[in-house]
């Protein structure tokens, strides 16, 4: 369709030759997300012809065309300028139903629109045109803020009567859009919006929450059905808002705590569902993992403290279920091999500030994760259990992978570097241990329980023989220096004094030491540092 027609018809106010233009531009268009710079000018201007329709007092049936075509429109960032605008975008959040501002109540859009029917149908379209125009322009997110719509958006989400799925859906999408690129607004979300509170309470009616004790909410029946794709669509918003928002850390808030523990227990009712594919409700175990990876660690007892239900007298009553989805979905990801950056680390990086502030958890994963050494015969990164995964992760091209997986660990072992290199050998530990200065050994910085770890009858009886480099007892090796004459061991051993003094020269390689304090420093200074302690010991 020629944008020239359709600007010539709507410029001779002709309303239904120019609807029919646009209805044949929109079905030719509606996959088309790259757009000819040739046509941009056209494009911009209607966009603000678009505008300029919508203003009038125009059947609901217009709207939405018009509305459809602006929303294919907004697709390219290049021709948003009309739209984003006070102007602009008030006539859009008018259409949507949101009331953001005095000026918004004289719209004839808006009055015309309740007067007539598919209201709901006008309104997400414009939802959907503010959704691209806010993700697309920078100009239209400032904008935003200043006609304060994201306090529209809280309180359409208040009326809880609308009976139009795809209204939420985009209000909700639409909010999290603002809290994600406007950093600042996240603030004003929790403390003048109360957005924490509103968004728990959207939780609770699309799960159909039933609370049994303060934190507590009572188990699905095994007859429940899984969730429902609409409402694990508005779900998934909601959670990455919240996560936004939490991002936010200002916690001290008046009944801020209380909040914060409620949406902790409405995760853990999240991860212990299903929905209606294996793949979405995975993507909603991801976004509650998220979410909870943002709470502070005080809160994550609600996970396991479970009153009502209660837990095993093992576990110091408290209640596994979670820890072990937890887990379950750590190992999955890992055994999925891609994307560790976005879909493991999370998940580990909750695991891990659980086990080190709360006991109970990290016995429990200990045990599954590091049960007693029985198998030393092979490398501790080969083999199939939890453990010789993560132990390959500590060698991961990716460094946030790596210490994820290696801080892990190292919180199992209550951080003393002699269970982790137990576990892991020295040779997958020597970047933890290099980043935190415990190269010469000792312990983190963590308090934990006193109790000691009991090793097994097989692992008491090889340990003298366990290589601590690579964690296991090798096989004998043939000593290929036990033939040579002490000349030729002498030639040898100068072959490889020259070889690193000149990769060292070369820069390709730079020798290391360790300090006292188990840090690494360049070679030279260690020796120097060992020469003077050595100089002011001996006596006068």
């Amino acid at each position: 369709m020629d944008l020239s027609s359709i600007l010539s018809e709507m410029e001779s106010d002709n309303e239904e030759e120019t609807e029919r233009r646009l209805r044949q531009y929109n079905q030719e268009n509606s996959r088309t997300f790259t757009f000819d710079q040739k046509e941009e000018d056209k494009r911009i201007r209607l966009c603000r012809g678009l505008l300029t329709v919508l203003r009038r007092s125009v059947r609901t049936q217009c709207q939405r065309v018009c509305l459809e075509t602006l929303r294919i429109l907004s697709r390219d960032k290049r021709v948003l300028s009309p739209v984003a605008t006070r102007e602009g975008m008030l006539v859009l959040a008018g259409l949507a139903g949101l009331v953001v501002a005095e000026e918004m109540g004289d719209t004839p859009g808006e009055q015309q629109r309740e007067d007539e029917d598919g209201k709901e149908e006008v309104s997400v379209e414009a939802l959907k045109c503010l959704c691209n125009v806010v993700f697309n322009s920078t100009a239209a997110q400032q904008v935003a803020v200043d006609i304060q719509l994201a306090g529209g958006l809280c309180r359409r989400l208040q009326v809880t009567h609308t009976s139009c799925h795809e209204v939420g859906l985009f209000s909700l999408r639409l909010l999290f859009l603002l809290s994600a690129l406007q950093p600042d607004l996240r603030v004003t979300l929790r403390q003048e919006q109360r957005a924490m509170s509103l968004l728990t309470s959207v939780l609770e009616k699309t799960l159909g929450v039933r609370w049994v004790g303060p934190y507590e909410v009572a188990a699905p029946e095994p007859s429940t059905p899984p969730v429902q794709a609409e409402a694990n669509e508005r779900l998934m918003e909601v959670m990455k808002t919240l996560f936004n928002l939490t991002l936010a850390n200002s916690t001290e808030e008046d009944g801020d705590h209380h909040q914060l523990r409620l949406i902790c227990a409405i995760m853990r009712h999240v991860l212990m569902l299903k929905t209606e594919t294996e793949e979405k409700t995975e993507e909603a175990h991801s976004h509650a993992i998220n979410l909870l990876s943002n709470m502070p660690v005080y809160c994550l007892d609600v996970l396991i403290d479970l009153p009502v239900r209660g837990g095993l007298e093992q576990h110091g009553g408290k209640n596994m279920e979670v820890v072990q989805a937890l887990l379950d979905f750590m190992e999955k990801r890992i055994d999925r091999g891609v994307n560790y950056k976005e879909g493991l680390t999370p998940v580990l990086s909750l695991l891990t500030e659980s086990s080190r502030h709360h006991r109970e958890i990290r016995r429990f994963i200990k045990a599954q994760v590091l049960p007693p050494l029985k198998d030393v015969k092979n490398r501790p990164e080969v083999g199939t259990t939890i453990r010789n995964k993560l132990v390959r992760l500590m060698t991961h091209v990716d460094m946030g992978v790596k210490q994820s997986a290696a801080e892990f660990l190292f919180v199992l072992c209550k951080e003393s570097v002699d269970n982790l290199l137990k576990y892991t050998g020295y040779g997958n530990a020597a970047g933890l241990l290099a980043a935190r200065g415990l190269l010469a050994g000792g312990r983190g910085e963590g308090q934990y329980s006193e109790d000691e770890d009991s090793d097994t009858e097989e692992y008491k009886s090889a340990k003298p023989f366990i290589n601590p480099i690579t964690g296991h007892v090798e096989e004998p090796m043939p000593n290929s220096i036990e033939e040579m004459t002490e000349e030729q061991k002498e030639y040898e051993a100068e072959k490889l004094a020259n070889m690193f003094d000149q990769l060292s020269r070369q820069q390709v390689i730079r020798p290391m030491g360790v300090r006292p304090d188990g840090t690494l420093a360049p070679l030279e200074e260690t020796i120097s540092q060992c020469t003077v302690e050595s100089e002011d010991s001996d006596p006068d």
